[in-house]
C-alpha cells in the first residue's frame, strides 16, 4: 500500500483535464508518450528485468518491472510506486517476464461515428456531389450518405478538427486541426484531401500555426488556387496559401487579422483576391495585391445601434453584395467592393444570427442560434413568409447549407444534424452528446449500448441500425452506467452521488438513491444479478442486495475505507497501525464469477480485494490469485500488466475491457488512442494495434455482447465511435 495518505485531499469532479479525471499523488508529467499510426506497435510497452530474489531494488525508473519466481509476483512501478501483482498458481513456474507478447490477429475498423461538432464550430456541413454530407466530430471527417445509410471516414487528422472548406470543384475538401499529442503530425495544420478516394493531397502549415485553424476558405473567382486560413492564436493571424505549389504548399502572406476573435473568413465568389472576415466587434474587407500583401478596410457601422458585439456569419448574394449576421439579430447588406452598409434588416431573430445560406435560386435562409428559427427572404431581404421552428431540445441553428432538391441541411448547437425543408419541417439525421462523456455500458443480449455524460442525457444506441433508440434527460450529470443481467434495468451513477434506476425499454425512472455527495465512478451488477456494487469518488464501495426484478435495492454495507485498523510488526520491529481499505477514490471494479468477491482499483494505483457479503477487505492477495473474474475492467491486474505505456503516470490509461470471449483486451487512454491487445496482457512487453479517431482522452471502451464490435467514447470530444472487429 502506498505510504502517503490521500484521504485528506480527495480529488473532486472538477479535477484534472476534464472535470472528473483523477489526479495523481504526484505532479503529472507534462511529457506525453508519443503515439503511433493504426498499425501494430513495434515498440514494447515496458522494459523488464528478471530476478530470482525475493527482494528487488526499487529505483526511480517507473518503467522497470521484476518477477519474483518464488512468490510468483510481478512488481511494477507507476510514478515510483511499487505495485505487486500475483500470477495464477498454474503460471508461476512457466511465466517469463522477458517474453514479448504479439499483437492480436484481430484488428479494428472504424464502422460508424456518432455525433457532430456544432456546439462551438460553424460552417462545417455541406452536401457533396457523391450524395454524402461532409462534417466532422473529434478528429474524424465524416462522409455520410443518409439515403444509403453508409459512412466513410477521413482519418488523416490527429486531434480536433475545427474547420472545413469545400473546393469550388466540389471534389476536394480542406480541414484544419488544433494542436495535439502526436509529435510533428500533432501540430496545428491543414489537410487538403480527395472526397472520393479519401487520399491526402497536401499537408499545409506544419509548424506554421500557433494554436489551431479556426476558419478556412478556398478562393472561388480563380477556380480555387488559393486557400485562406485563420489561426486561433493570440494574434488571430490570417494567412493565404498557394496550396498547390510544391509538396508542402507555399504561404504567400500572413498578417494579424484582428485584436479580437475571428469567427468567419470567406473569399469573395466574384472578386479575385478579395476576402471578408468577421468576429468580435468587427467585419473586415481584405485585398491581396499582386505583390502578395494583404490590405484591410474595416466595415463602417453608421450608428452605435448598428455596431454589434459580434458579427457572427457571412454569405454573398448572387450579385456580389456581402451579407453579415450578428449578435443583435440583424442581417446587414454591404455593397460589393465597398466597406459601407446599404441595408439593415433588424430583429430578424431573437438573439444571434448564426448562419446565412444563399440558395441557388437566389433566396436567402437565416438561422437563429437562440430562437431555433429558419426564416426565408427573397434576394432583396424581404420576408417570403416561409419559416420553420426547430424543436428546442435539438438546439439552436448553428449552420445551414443547401441539400438535395429543396432540402436544407441544418447543424445545431446541440450537436445534431437535421434534414428537411421549410414547408415539410425537419427531422434529425444525426444525434450526439453535447458535453463530456464517461458512462458506457453494453446491453447483455442485444446489439445495443448506452451512453451518458455531463450533458445530463442518457442515450440508448442500436449498433446495427446505427441510430438512437431513445434519449432521456435525467437532469443530473452522469458518470457511470450498468445494465442488469437481463438487460431490463439500467443503473446510472451521477456526479452528485445520486444513482438512478431506470427501465431500459420505457425509460421510466423507478427510483433515485444517494450514496455520499461525490461522483459514482463505476456501477456493476454481480454475474447472477443479485448484488450491485457502486464505486464512489468518496473512496467507498457500496454494496446492495437486488430484488424484485432489479427494481428494489437494499444496502448491505460499504467496503470499509480507512476506518479499520490492525496491528502489525514492521521491518524495524516496531508495532504500527496499518490502515485497511482504499486511500483514494475508486476507479474500476470487477466481480468474481462466483459472485463472492470484488477487486477494485483506486486513484493511487491500488489493487484491493473484497469479501462482498461482509464488505471487508481480503488482505492477503495471494488467496485470490486463482479466482476467475467475470470481467477485466480493472486496469491494474496481472492480466493487464502490458497495457501500461513507457513512463505511464497512473492516469494515462482511463479504461480497459476484456472481450466476452476472453481473447482480446481494448484500452482507452489520455492521448485519444484506442488500443487492441491479445488477452491476457500479462507481459510487460506487449505489442498492440493503435487507432486514432478520438481527439480527447478516451474515457471508456466496451465490447458488445457478441464481440462483433467495440465501442469507445471520448471525453471533451463528445464522440461515440463504433469499431468493427475484423
Amino acid at each position: 500500500m502506498p505510504s502517503d495518505n490521500k484521504s485528506n485531499s480527495k480529488p473532486t469532479a472538477a479535477d484534472s483535464k476534464s472535470g472528473s479525471k483523477p489526479t495523481t499523488p504526484e505532479n503529472k508529467s507534462t511529457t506525453k508518450m508519443p503515439t503511433v499510426d493504426n498499425k501494430s506497435s513495434s515498440k514494447p510497452t515496458t522494459p523488464v528485468n528478471k530476478t530470482n530474489s525475493k527482494t528487488t531494488a526499487v529505483n526511480n525508473n517507473t518503467r522497470d518491472a521484476t518477477y519474483n519466481e518464488e512468490e510468483g509476483s510481478v512488481r511494477m512501478f507507476l510514478r515510483g510506486r511499487p505495485i505487486n501483482l500475483y500470477a495464477p498458481t498454474a503460471e508461476i513456474a512457466s511465466y517469463d517476464i522477458t517474453k514479448v507478447a504479439t499483437a492480436p490477429s484481430s484488428k479494428l475498423k472504424l464502422d460508424w461515428v456518432y455525433g457532430y461538432r456544432g456546439k462551438d464550430c460553424r460552417s462545417n456541413l455541406y452536401l457533396l456531389p457523391t450524395g454524402e454530407m461532409v462534417y466532422f466530430v473529434a478528429s474524424v471527417a465524416v462522409l455520410y450518405n443518409v439515403e444509403e445509410q453508409s459512412q466513410r471516414h477521413y482519418l488523416g487528422h490527429t486531434d480536433d478538427i475545427k474547420c472545413l472548406a469545400i473546393h469550388p470543384n466540389k471534389l476536394l475538401v480542406a480541414t484544419g486541426q488544433t494542436a495535439g499529442h502526436d509529435g510533428r503530425e500533432g501540430k496545428p495544420h491543414i489537410r487538403v484531401w480527395n472526397s472520393v478516394s479519401l487520399a491526402t493531397v497536401v499537408v499545409l502549415g506544419l509548424g506554421e500555426f500557433e494554436r489551431s485553424i479556426s476558419c478556412l476558405s478556398f478562393s472561388k473567382a480563380d477556380g480555387g488556387s488559393l486557400l485562406c486560413a485563420i489561426d486561433e492564436g493570440n494574434d488571430h493571424n490570417i494567412s493565404v496559401w498557394d496550396w498547390q505549389k510544391n509538396e508542402k504548399g507555399h504561404k504567400i502572406t500572413e498578417t494579424k487579422a484582428s485584436m479580437d476573435t475571428v469567427v468567419a473568413a470567406e473569399f469573395h465568389p466574384l472578386e479575385r483576391n478579395q476576402i471578408v472576415t468577421c468576429g468580435k466587434g468587427h467585419i473586415s474587407f481584405w485585398t491581396l495585391d499582386a505583390g502578395g500583401t494583404l490590405y484591410k478596410r474595416n466595415g463602417i457601422f453608421e450608428t452605435t445601434r448598428d455596431r454589434p458585439k459580434y458579427v457572427t456569419c457571412l454569405a454573398f448574394t448572387q450579385n456580389g453584395d456581402i451579407l453579415s449576421g450578428d449578435s443583435n439579430g440583424s442581417v446587414v447588406i454591404w455593397g460589393r467592393g465597398t466597406n459601407n452598409i446599404i441595408k439593415v434588416a433588424r430583429n430578424v431573430h431573437e438573439g444571434s444570427v448564426f448562419s446565412i445560406c444563399v440558395l441557388k435560386e437566389g433566396s436567402i435562409i437565416t438561422g437563429g442560434g437562440k430562437d431555433g428559427k429558419l426564416i426565408q427572404f427573397d434576394s432583396s431581404m424581404h420576408p417570403t413568409g416561409y419559416e420553420a421552428q426547430v424543436a428546442e431540445h435539438l438546439g439552436g441553428i448553428r449552420t445551414v447549407s443547401e441539400g438535395r432538391g429543396s432540402q436544407l441541411l441544418v447543424g445545431s448547437t446541440r450537436n445534431c444534424i437535421l434534414i428537411g425543408s421549410l414547408s415539410m419541417g425537419f427531422s434529425p439525421a444525426v444525434l450526439g452528446h453535447t458535453d463530456e462523456l464517461w458512462a458506457l455500458c453494453p446491453h447483455p443480449t442485444l446489439a445495443q449500448f448506452l451512453t451518458a455524460g455531463f450533458d445530463r442525457i442518457v442515450q440508448l444506441w442500436d449498433s446495427l441500425s446505427r441510430s438512437v433508440v431513445w434519449s432521456k434527460d435525467i437532469a443530473e450529470q452522469a458518470q457511470s452506467a450498468a445494465f442488469s443481467s437481463d438487460g431490463r434495468i439500467i443503473i446510472v451513477g451521477c456526479v452528485s452521488g445520486k444513482w438512478i434506476v431506470m427501465n431500459s425499454e420505457t425509460r421510466e425512472i423507478y427510483s433515485t438513491h444517494v450514496d455520499g455527495n461525490e461522483p459514482i465512478q463505476v456501477a456493476k451488477f454481480s454475474p447472477d444479478g443479485q448484488l450491485l456494487a457502486l464505486g464512489s469518488r468518496d473512496n467507498y464501495i457500496y454494496i446492495y442486495q437486488v430484488t424484485d426484478g432489479a427494481r428494489h435495492y437494499t444496502r448491505l454495507g460499504r467496503c470499509t475505507c480507512w476506518e479499520d485498523k490492525r496491528r502489525r510488526r514492521c521491518s524495524t520491529g516496531a508495532i504500527v497501525d496499518k490502515m485497511l481499505g482504499h486511500s483514494s477514490f475508486i476507479t474500476h471494479l470487477d466481480w468474481s464469477k462466483d459472485n463472492e468477491h470484488l477487486r477494485s482499483n483506486s486513484g493511487d494505483y491500488e489493487l484491493l480485494y473484497w469479501k462482498v457479503k461482509v464488505c471487508r477487505q481480503v488482505t492477503h492477495s495471494t488467496q485470490l490469485r486463482d479466482t476467475a473474474w467475470a470481467s477485466n475492467s480493472c486496469v491494474l491486474t496481472f492480466s493487464s500488466i502490458g497495457i501500461w505505456p513507457e513512463g505511464a503516470d497512473g492516469t494515462d490509461v482511463n479504461a480497459c475491457e476484456r472481450s466476452n470471449g476472453s481473447k482480446l483486451m481494448a484500452t482507452g487512454d489520455d492521448f485519444g488512442k484506442v488500443k487492441l491487445y491479445s488477452y491476457p496482457v500479462k507481459q510487460p512487453k506487449s505489442l498492440c494495434h493503435v487507432y486514432g479517431g478520438h481527439s480527447s482522452h478516451v474515457t471508456n471502451v466496451t465490447f458488445l455482447h457478441d464481440d462483433s464490435r467495440l465501442i469507445s467514447i471520448g471525453g471533451k470530444d463528445t464522440s461515440v465511435l463504433q469499431w468493427e472487429i475484423i
